[in-house]
Order: C-alpha cells, then sequence, then structure tokens
C-alpha cells in the first residue's frame, strides 16, 4: 500500500499553527480532542465573540484551556482591531502573547470587527517587527464588485507583498493556503514570510464543497491543480510550509442550512491522520510519488518547520507513532448541549498512539 513505510513509524509530536477552540460548550468537547490527533502544540486563534483583544482577556482564555487540557501547549494571540495600539503589542510581547491574527472585515466566521485599512495599522506592525511577534494573515479580500470566494485569496497577494516589502523583518504568516498563486508568493518572499496549509485543502477541490456543507469553509478550496500545489508544497521540505489545521468546528445545524451555511471545517481528532490520507490519496493519483513521503518530510512538515518558524524549540519529548489498522473516522462527536461533525466522518483513516 501507498505510504507502508510509515506503518510504525515514530515522529516527533505534531504542532498545529492554526486552530479555533471557541468558547463555551463547544470548547469543552472539542479541547480535549486536540493530543487525539497526534497535537501537543496549538496556536489559538482570537476570533470569539467578542473577540480577543486584550492581552488580560488572552490568558484568561489560555487558563480555560489549560484547565480542560493541560497537557498541550497553547500559544495565544490577540485579533487584530483599532483598540491595538504598539503599547498593547508591547506589553503582550512581555507576558506571553505569540501572535496577532488580522482578518480583514467580514470575510469569514467572527470577522464583521476585522480590517478595512492595513496602513492605519503601520505603527503596530512596526512595534510587532521590534518585539519580534508574528503577524497572522487571513489572506482574502471582500467579495463585492468582480471578486468572489474562487479570486479573493489572490487578489488579496499583492497585501502580502506590499507589507514584506515595508516590514521585512515582521515574521508574517498567510494562513491556510489555497492557491498554487498562494503558494509561489510565499517561495517569492524572505525567510521572514511562511505559509501554512490545512488537512482538508490537501484533499478537497471546488467540487467537494459545491456539494458537501461539511466541507465548506472560508478560503473555499479551489481547482484541482492549486490543490496539487499545496500538496507539492507539503511534501517539499521546505521549510517555509508547515501545518496550521484551520480546524474550526460549527454546530451540525449550523452547517446544515438555514440562512446561512457556517464556514469552517472539523478535523481536530484527526488532523495528523488526515495528512497522512491526503498524501496517501496523492500518491495513488499519481500527483506525488511513493518515495516523496518519508520520515522526514512528514516530521518538517507537520511538526518541526512551524517550531521553528515560531521559535518554540524542537519539544521532542513526546512522540507520535504511526499506524494503518482499519480505524474510523467518528460520524458526530458529541455533549449533552452541543454537537459537531468531524471532516472525512465515517471513513478510514491512519491511528495515532503516543510514545515518549
Amino acid at each position: 500500500m501507498p505510504l507502508s513505510k510509515l506503518q510504525g513509524a515514530k515522529l516527533p509530536a505534531s504542532a498545529d499553527f492554526h486552530v479555533h477552540l471557541r468558547d463555551g460548550p463547544m470548547m469543552e468537547l472539542v479541547t480535549p480532542t486536540i493530543r487525539q490527533g497526534g497535537v501537543n502544540t496549538v496556536f489559538v486563534m482570537p476570533n470569539l465573540v467578542p473577540p480577543v483583544t486584550t492581552v488580560d482577556r488572552a490568558l484568561d482564555y489560555k487558563k480555560r484551556l489549560q484547565a480542560i487540557e493541560p497537557n498541550v501547549n497553547y500559544l495565544m494571540s490577540l485579533y487584530l482591531h483599532e483598540s491595538i495600539t504598539p503599547e498593547t503589542i508591547i506589553e503582550a510581547k512581555k507576558r506571553g502573547i505569540t501572535g496577532v491574527k488580522s482578518y480583514p472585515a467580514g470575510v469569514t466566521t467572527n470577522s464583521s470587527s476585522g480590517v478595512i485599512d492595513y496602513s492605519l495599522f503601520y505603527p503596530v506592525f512596526a512595534e510587532m517587527e521590534r518585539q519580534n511577534m508574528i503577524l497572522n494573515l487571513h489572506g482574502e479580500i471582500p467579495s463585492k464588485g468582480d471578486v468572489t470566494v474562487l479570486s479573493a485569496e489572490e487578489r488579496f497577494l499583492p497585501t502580502l507583498l506590499e507589507l514584506h516589502a515595508k516590514f521585512p523583518k515582521l515574521r508574517i504568516i498567510l494562513e491556510h493556503c489555497t492557491t498554487a498563486a498562494a503558494v509561489e508568493a510565499v517561495k517569492k518572499c524572505g525567510p521572514t514570510v511562511a505559509g501554512t496549509i490545512t488537512a482538508h485543502h490537501l484533499s478537497i477541490i471546488i467540487d467537494s464543497w459545491a456539494g458537501d456543507p461539511f466541507c465548506f469553509c472560508k478560503p473555499v478550496a479551489k481547482t484541482p491543480a492549486d490543490r496539487d500545489a499545496l500538496l507539492r508544497a507539503a511534501a517539499s521540505g521546505n521549510p517555509k510550509f508547515f501545518f496550521g489545521s484551520d480546524s474550526a468546528p460549527h454546530p451540525s445545524a449550523s452547517k446544515r442550512g438555514g440562512e446561512k451555511i457556517a464556514a469552517g471545517v472539523f478535523t481536530q481528532p484527526y488532523t495528523t491522520q488526515v495528512v497522512l490520507d491526503s498524501f496517501e490519496q496523492a500518491v495513488e493519483n499519481g500527483v506525488l510519488k511513493d518515495e516523496d513521503i518519508t520520515q522526514e518530510v512528514v516530521a518538517g512538515f507537520m511538526s518541526k518547520f512551524g517550531r521553528a518558524f515560531y521559535e518554540i524549540g524542537e519539544e521532542q519529548k513526546e512522540f507520535i507513532t504511526l499506524e494503518k489498522k482499519g480505524e474510523k473516522i467518528v460520524e458526530i462527536l458529541k455533549s449533552d448541549q452541543i454537537d459537531v461533525v468531524p471532516f472525512r466522518k465515517t471513513q478510514n483513516t491512519w491511528s495515532v498512539t503516543w510514545s515518549s
């Protein structure tokens, strides 16, 4: 079978540099599933309601997450908002906040308080550059005029290049790349710019979400050529590309319809596993070769490259073992108060076990 050489492979614990853990009952439901996906380090998104715009609120959020699952390293972020000042950045750095997440206003879930004009935040970006903090960009522009969900990312890329040119030492991540153009833009930039790639974007295309709301996310999956470009970037061994799941849980009812279908794909319990499934599928389809997917490649993409960019060290005290033994993704995850449907429900997947 493809990737048979990974059967029984021992790898450093995965790190997920883009997660949505929500709040309240959903937070309580999904946070315990982080380690189930082979992950011990996560970068937590701040788009709660209201958004996390103060250091105190970010640290309070971290405490609540730690109370649910203490065996995870939570890297916290602030939501880029008009209330964020250079002084906020100085305080955030001193108190251990890792980055600042930018959402263009209105492009995705809980982004109504997002950015309209990036130039207004130049003093903030300059201080982030001085403090060595990371700017995490949701790389889309709002859909209006001739801009649609299919072109929103590519039309954002000049903004990425402009920010990098103006702040060349600022560490910037283009989050959840979905296009070949995004991959090339990240490559074009210097070493302070990287891109994250999700598990689901390594397998789905336009037709996937057009026919299945549980594959609908923002940014949307694009063409087969775009998906293949993401696969090649993830398997390239290029440290500018690493894993960020953008796992985004929504109650199943909000994914099935109503006035508007919620944007988000929930992969958290199976993040490492779904990446392996996607690599395996790519080998079967001839997009990648079996020899392309080595233990070193998987460890780099899933763990080492992201940890290095975030400057948090290797953290190789924990390891995971990969096996293919007929595990199936559950159909639904639920508590007494809420439920969520995982990506690729009921399908076979790899298994992950923890080891020291």
